[in-house]
């Protein structure tokens, strides 16, 4: 056993939590014309002008379906689907509402295996084909981290504060390339990221770590990053969310209405620089946020349904001419104020292009096509927002084959190259706050009690340890432990040289902080690693100062 040390060290340690650009040109400086393209012998105009009003206002919208097949799925998706859609499967859902987009969450049982989730593709593009329509632009939240959606084979990244703390653009754009190009051998041909929000509010409850940082210049920098590996490397779509910033806030919109306190200047110094970097990238997707911003729409409006917002700064101060869509409609942030029926129709009059989500889409479908009989949409203002649509589709191939091929998924997700740019992202993202005594890296074949909570990665941390040498005695505490158990990992920690302790929210989990606590308090050599956020080394501001 080493001598006891009464001073600790801190060590932040990011675990394994496990494109087509546009150029840019004069024209997206411009406002946006209201007019749609009508080029002769211009495919989408072609298209566009083929298709019967019903078709176009089903381009609009983003829908979720429930199951892991397109037909016949089980009693409990048909019913979720009824429910919802009032539809049994896909090929009912394009029947009757000829969507243009649909959404997988794990929730709706879409992602169980990855040759599965191919053949779901598949069986969605057939269904849209088989109704008459085009093809369907299928997105993800693949941002890694705290929200992921497809699992393994395809290859995990830490999330993208981690990211962000490796900066490297490189590695970022790498990450992004990785990440599409898994998507799309699954038929998912667009993600639901970058997150392009500065988290600058360290209680913010729904950004946080899925941020690049608190820092406008870091953030634009690995946002543009990605774009270019999602859009040119991977070649399918990626969608900056969410505009025009959801950093500074202490309210999720999932249960509520946040309000972005900012006066202008500072949301120009503050939130636009990624979004900007993201226009001048030729993002193909912003995604709206619900929440207030008096300093840019005094109106009390939330961004989603704010014209001022989307079509004045998105459109005509940004310079942004591609696809607007809506955060998820059936959030309760857009659903504070105005009915489920009436949001979309307000969204569409404020900018939107895709209608994403909503809670109930027979009464959102039935409402926005209700609003272009009655002229409260003009058919120009219709035509605009499908054609953006249909062009980002084009870019993507969709028009010509949005077919996969099953047997090739086996051999194109965890490739040995892929999981080395992975290693290479958690290695790089892995940061030492505070190592004043030089205990890093460990000498060898010191004794080393790693205890704290479990993460996925901390078979991997042991395995690492012990191949350079270790002997590794592990005594998990679990994020609810007692006193006992508490107790028992710190009389541990006095037979051992180092003590290792892993924790991961500690402001939700009390008992991680009681540990680590006593651990500190008990002296000796103590690493303490976040696993988590970095926001956690609050709770320990001493210990991070020696």
């Amino acid at each position: 056993m080493g001598r006891p040390m009464t001073r600790p060290t801190l060590v932040l340690v990011a675990l394994l939590s496990l494109a087509l650009t546009l150029p840019a040109n004069d024209a997206l400086a411009q406002a946006p014309s209201d007019e749609p393209a009508t080029v002769e012998g211009d495919r989408v105009a072609e298209i566009l002008a083929g298709m019967s009003r019903r078709q176009k206002v089903g381009q609009l919208f983003m829908s979720r379906i429930y199951g892991y097949r397109a037909k016949s799925p089980a009693p409990g998706a048909v019913q979720a689907n009824q429910r919802y859609l009032g539809v049994q499967d896909a090929d009912e859902l394009f029947e009757r509402f000829p969507v243009g987009s649909v959404v997988y969450f794990g929730y709706t049982g879409n992602l169980r295996r990855p040759e599965q989730v191919a053949r779901l593709s598949n069986g969605i593009q057939r269904a849209a084909l088989d109704a008459g329509t085009v093809p369907a632009l299928i997105s993800t939240d693949q941002e890694h981290g705290s929200v992921e959606r497809l699992g393994p084979p395809a290859v995990r990244f830490p999330g993208s504060m981690a990211l962000g703390a490796t900066r490297d653009v490189d590695l970022a754009r790498e990450a992004a390339r990785v990440t599409g190009e898994d998507l799309r051998a699954v038929g998912i041909n667009g993600d639901l990221a970058p997150v392009a929000d500065v988290n600058s509010n360290p209680a913010n409850p729904v950004i946080g770590v899925r941020s690049f940082g608190s820092r406008p210049g870091l953030v634009s920098d690995m946002t543009r990053a990605q774009i270019a590996g999602f859009e040119q490397d991977a070649r399918i779509a990626s969608t900056v969310k969410h505009f025009p910033g959801h950093g500074d806030t202490s309210i999720d919109s999932h249960v509520g209405l946040p309000i972005i306190r900012h006066d202008e200047r500072s949301w120009w110094k503050l939130d636009a620089p990624p979004f900007m970097a993201a226009v001048d990238a030729g993002v193909d997707i912003v995604m709206t946020a619900h929440v207030k911003v008096p300093a840019l729409d005094p109106s009390g409006r939330p961004a989603t349904l704010s014209k001022p917002i989307l079509t004045g700064v998105l459109r005509e101060q940004l310079g942004f001419d591609g696809v607007v869509m809506t955060d998820s409609l059936a959030m309760e942030g857009v659903r504070t104020t105005y009915g489920d029926a009436r949001v979309p129709v307000l969204a569409l009059k404020a900018g939107a292009d895709i209608l994403a989500d909503p809670p109930h889409l027979p009464s959102a479908f039935r409402a926005v096509l209700a609003a272009v009989d009655r002229g409260e949409i003009s058919e120009p203002r219709l035509d605009q927002s499908v054609e953006r649509v249909l062009r980002l589709k084009e870019r993507l191939g969709l028009l010509d084959d949005p077919f996969v091929d099953v047997e090739d998924v086996a051999d194109a997700l965890g490739t040995a190259e892929d999981e080395a740019v992975a290693r290479a992202v958690g290695e790089s993202a892995t940061t030492v706050l505070r190592d004043s005594k030089g205990w890093l890296p460990l000498p060898k074949r010191w004794s080393v009690l790693v205890t704290g909570l479990k993460p996925e990665g901390g078979g991997a941390l042991v395995n690492e340890l012990e191949r350079a040498g270790h002997d590794v005695t592990t005594r998990w505490a679990g994020v609810e432990s007692g006193t006992r158990k508490i107790q028992r990992s710190v009389r541990m920690a006095r037979e051992h040289d180092m003590t290792i302790v892993i924790t991961k929210g500690l402001g939700v989990f009390p008992a991680q902080r009681k540990l680590v606590q006593r651990l500190l308090q008990r002296g000796g050599r103590v690493i303490v690693v976040f696993a988590g956020s970095p926001y956690d080394v609050t709770w320990f501001p001493r210990a991070n100062t020696q």
